[in-house]
Protein backbone atom coordinates (compact mmCIF):
# COMPACT_ATOMS: atom_id res chain seq x y z
CA UNK A 1 0.00 0.00 0.00
CA UNK A 2 1.24 3.44 -1.03
CA UNK A 3 0.00 6.92 0.48
CA UNK A 4 0.12 9.42 -1.81
CA UNK A 5 -0.40 12.23 0.59
CA UNK A 6 1.95 15.56 0.16
CA UNK A 7 2.73 15.10 3.91
CA UNK A 8 4.69 11.96 3.23
CA UNK A 9 7.01 13.66 1.67
CA UNK A 10 8.70 15.33 4.56
CA UNK A 11 7.84 12.56 6.76
CA UNK A 12 7.61 9.04 4.83
CA UNK A 13 5.59 6.36 6.15
CA UNK A 14 7.82 3.14 6.98
CA UNK A 15 4.20 1.21 7.40
CA UNK A 16 2.10 2.55 4.97
CA UNK A 17 -0.55 -0.22 5.94
CA UNK A 18 -1.11 1.77 9.77
CA UNK A 19 -2.47 4.81 10.87
CA UNK A 20 -0.14 8.06 10.51
CA UNK A 21 -0.24 10.14 13.61
CA UNK A 22 1.87 13.58 13.33
CA UNK A 23 2.32 14.92 17.01
CA UNK A 24 4.08 15.81 19.96
CA UNK A 25 3.59 14.99 24.00
CA UNK A 26 1.91 18.22 24.79
CA UNK A 27 -1.79 17.93 26.47
CA UNK A 28 -3.40 18.06 23.15
CA UNK A 29 -1.24 15.46 21.07
CA UNK A 30 -1.05 12.95 24.01
CA UNK A 31 -4.84 12.55 23.71
CA UNK A 32 -4.40 11.08 20.69
CA UNK A 33 -1.60 8.95 21.71
CA UNK A 34 -3.43 7.44 24.16
CA UNK A 35 -6.31 6.84 22.85
CA UNK A 36 -4.56 4.63 20.14
CA UNK A 37 -2.33 2.72 22.81
CA UNK A 38 -5.70 2.17 24.94
CA UNK A 39 -7.59 1.05 21.55
CA UNK A 40 -4.57 -0.98 20.29
CA UNK A 41 -4.45 0.48 17.00
CA UNK A 42 -1.16 -0.07 14.62
CA UNK A 43 0.01 3.38 14.06
CA UNK A 44 3.36 5.23 13.14
CA UNK A 45 3.85 8.42 14.65
CA UNK A 46 6.34 11.17 13.29
CA UNK A 47 7.32 13.88 15.49
CA UNK A 48 6.37 17.64 14.50
CA UNK A 49 9.08 19.85 15.76
CA UNK A 50 8.13 23.33 16.91
CA UNK A 51 11.55 24.00 17.32
CA UNK A 52 12.48 23.52 13.52
CA UNK A 53 8.65 25.38 12.82
CA UNK A 54 7.54 21.72 10.72
CA UNK A 55 3.66 22.81 11.75
CA UNK A 56 4.38 25.52 9.26
CA UNK A 57 5.95 23.53 6.38
CA UNK A 58 3.91 23.22 3.35
CA UNK A 59 4.08 19.21 3.78
CA UNK A 60 2.06 19.45 7.26
CA UNK A 61 -0.23 22.43 6.58
CA UNK A 62 -1.59 20.02 3.57
CA UNK A 63 -2.50 17.71 5.89
CA UNK A 64 -3.83 20.47 8.99
CA UNK A 65 -4.05 24.13 7.23
CA UNK A 66 -4.28 25.24 11.09
CA UNK A 67 -0.98 24.08 11.68
CA UNK A 68 -1.30 22.51 15.47
CA UNK A 69 -0.73 19.15 16.49
CA UNK A 70 -2.12 16.35 16.47
CA UNK A 71 -3.12 15.62 12.70
CA UNK A 72 -3.56 11.97 11.34
CA UNK A 73 -3.46 9.86 8.23
CA UNK A 74 -5.48 6.90 8.29
CA UNK A 75 -4.67 4.88 5.24
CA UNK A 76 -7.87 2.80 5.85
CA UNK A 77 -10.46 5.79 6.57
CA UNK A 78 -14.64 5.08 5.42
CA UNK A 79 -15.25 3.23 2.43
CA UNK A 80 -11.36 1.98 2.50
CA UNK A 81 -10.43 5.26 1.34
CA UNK A 82 -7.78 7.48 3.15
CA UNK A 83 -8.86 9.98 5.57
CA UNK A 84 -6.54 13.15 6.38
CA UNK A 85 -7.81 14.35 10.07
CA UNK A 86 -6.90 17.08 12.60
CA UNK A 87 -8.47 18.64 15.82
CA UNK A 88 -8.05 16.52 18.51
CA UNK A 89 -11.48 16.05 19.51
CA UNK A 90 -12.77 14.85 16.31
CA UNK A 91 -9.86 12.74 15.86
CA UNK A 92 -11.27 11.36 19.11
CA UNK A 93 -14.26 10.75 18.25
CA UNK A 94 -13.34 9.03 14.61
CA UNK A 95 -11.18 6.86 16.48
CA UNK A 96 -13.83 5.68 19.29
CA UNK A 97 -16.36 5.33 16.12
CA UNK A 98 -13.61 3.31 14.13
CA UNK A 99 -13.00 0.87 17.00
CA UNK A 100 -16.56 0.60 18.81
CA UNK A 101 -14.63 1.37 21.53
CA UNK A 102 -14.65 4.17 24.55
CA UNK A 103 -17.59 5.61 23.31
CA UNK A 104 -21.17 4.69 24.31
CA UNK A 105 -23.43 2.87 21.82
CA UNK A 106 -26.49 4.35 23.35
CA UNK A 107 -27.68 7.44 21.61
CA UNK A 108 -28.10 9.12 25.18
CA UNK A 109 -25.11 8.26 26.59
CA UNK A 110 -23.15 9.04 23.65
CA UNK A 111 -24.02 12.31 23.45
CA UNK A 112 -23.66 12.64 27.22
CA UNK A 113 -20.07 11.65 26.33
CA UNK A 114 -19.68 14.09 23.85
CA UNK A 115 -20.66 17.31 25.27
CA UNK A 116 -18.04 16.34 28.18
CA UNK A 117 -15.36 16.17 25.45
CA UNK A 118 -16.83 19.44 24.10
CA UNK A 119 -16.51 20.95 27.56
CA UNK A 120 -12.40 19.97 27.56
CA UNK A 121 -12.27 21.38 23.87
CA UNK A 122 -13.57 24.67 24.24
CA UNK A 123 -13.33 25.51 28.53
CA UNK A 124 -10.55 23.47 29.59
CA UNK A 125 -7.96 23.48 27.01
CA UNK A 126 -8.23 27.25 26.40
CA UNK A 127 -8.30 27.87 30.13
CA UNK A 128 -5.87 26.00 31.15
CA UNK A 129 -3.22 26.91 28.34
CA UNK A 130 -3.42 30.77 28.85
CA UNK A 131 -2.86 30.01 32.80
CA UNK A 132 -0.19 28.25 31.73
CA UNK A 133 1.13 31.13 29.45
CA UNK A 134 0.53 33.82 32.20
CA UNK A 135 2.29 31.42 35.39
CA UNK A 136 5.13 29.80 33.72
CA UNK A 137 6.04 31.41 30.53
CA UNK A 138 6.32 35.19 28.93
CA UNK A 139 3.14 36.43 30.32
CA UNK A 140 4.93 35.97 33.67
CA UNK A 141 6.22 38.57 33.77
CA UNK A 142 3.81 41.18 32.92
CA UNK A 143 3.26 43.64 35.71
CA UNK A 144 -0.48 43.64 35.24
CA UNK A 145 -1.69 40.25 36.86
CA UNK A 146 -5.39 40.46 36.23
CA UNK A 147 -4.92 38.46 32.88
CA UNK A 148 -3.70 35.19 35.32
CA UNK A 149 -6.12 36.12 37.93
CA UNK A 150 -8.86 35.78 35.63
CA UNK A 151 -7.80 32.41 33.97
CA UNK A 152 -7.13 31.24 37.76
CA UNK A 153 -10.34 32.04 38.84
CA UNK A 154 -11.61 30.47 35.45
CA UNK A 155 -9.36 27.05 35.99
CA UNK A 156 -10.72 26.45 39.39
CA UNK A 157 -14.21 27.28 38.46
CA UNK A 158 -13.83 24.27 36.03
CA UNK A 159 -11.88 21.72 38.12
CA UNK A 160 -14.93 22.67 40.35
CA UNK A 161 -17.46 21.34 37.61
CA UNK A 162 -14.86 18.24 37.50
CA UNK A 163 -15.08 17.94 41.03
CA UNK A 164 -18.78 17.50 41.33
CA UNK A 165 -18.81 15.17 38.68
CA UNK A 166 -16.57 13.20 39.82
CA UNK A 167 -18.33 12.70 42.91
CA UNK A 168 -20.60 10.06 41.01
CA UNK A 169 -18.09 7.78 39.55
CA UNK A 170 -14.70 6.71 38.84
CA UNK A 171 -14.71 8.22 35.54
CA UNK A 172 -16.53 11.38 33.67
CA UNK A 173 -19.18 9.18 32.63
CA UNK A 174 -19.37 6.47 35.55
CA UNK A 175 -17.97 3.55 35.90
CA UNK A 176 -17.30 3.83 32.25
CA UNK A 177 -14.00 5.36 31.10
CA UNK A 178 -14.22 7.12 27.72
CA UNK A 179 -12.42 9.22 25.35
CA UNK A 180 -13.98 12.23 27.94
CA UNK A 181 -11.59 11.27 30.06
CA UNK A 182 -8.88 10.81 27.52
CA UNK A 183 -9.50 14.48 26.57
CA UNK A 184 -9.62 16.05 30.40
CA UNK A 185 -7.10 14.29 32.02
CA UNK A 186 -3.54 15.20 29.98
CA UNK A 187 -4.66 18.53 30.65
CA UNK A 188 -5.06 18.47 34.34
CA UNK A 189 -2.14 16.69 34.69
CA UNK A 190 -0.24 19.57 32.43
CA UNK A 191 -1.86 22.01 34.98
CA UNK A 192 -0.83 20.86 38.38
CA UNK A 193 2.66 19.07 36.83
CA UNK A 194 4.18 21.42 33.45
CA UNK A 195 2.42 24.39 34.38
CA UNK A 196 3.32 24.24 38.12
CA UNK A 197 -0.48 25.93 38.97
CA UNK A 198 -1.49 23.46 41.82
CA UNK A 199 -0.74 25.92 44.27
CA UNK A 200 -2.59 29.07 42.57
CA UNK A 201 -5.87 26.68 41.23
CA UNK A 202 -6.61 25.48 45.21
CA UNK A 203 -5.41 21.76 44.02
CA UNK A 204 -6.08 20.47 47.70
CA UNK A 205 -9.93 21.38 47.26
CA UNK A 206 -10.04 18.67 44.43
CA UNK A 207 -10.10 15.28 46.31
CA UNK A 208 -11.94 13.28 43.75
CA UNK A 209 -10.31 14.89 40.33
CA UNK A 210 -6.64 14.22 42.25
CA UNK A 211 -8.03 10.69 42.44
CA UNK A 212 -9.33 10.50 39.01
CA UNK A 213 -6.08 11.60 37.60
CA UNK A 214 -4.09 9.16 39.60
CA UNK A 215 -6.11 6.45 38.20
CA UNK A 216 -5.76 8.15 34.70
CA UNK A 217 -2.01 7.77 34.56
CA UNK A 218 -1.67 4.30 36.38
CA UNK A 219 -3.04 3.17 33.25
CA UNK A 220 -0.53 1.35 31.42
CA UNK A 221 -1.72 2.82 27.47
CA UNK A 222 -1.56 6.12 29.54
CA UNK A 223 1.98 5.72 30.62
CA UNK A 224 3.12 5.03 26.55
CA UNK A 225 0.95 7.53 25.11
CA UNK A 226 2.47 10.29 27.66
CA UNK A 227 5.63 9.57 25.90
CA UNK A 228 4.99 9.36 22.49
CA UNK A 229 6.79 11.05 20.04
CA UNK A 230 9.33 10.77 21.94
Amino acid sequence: MALTHPITAKWPAQHPERLQLYSLPTPNGVKVSIALEEMALPYEVHKVSFETQDQFSPEFLSLNPNNKIPAILDPNGPGGKPLALFESGAILIYLAEKTGRFLHQDAAARYETLQWLMWQMGGVGPMFGQLGFFHKFAGKDWEDKRPRERYAAESRRLLGVLEQRLTAGAWIMGSDYTIADMAVFPWVRNLVGFYDAGELVGWADFPQVQRALAAFVERPAVQRGLQIPG
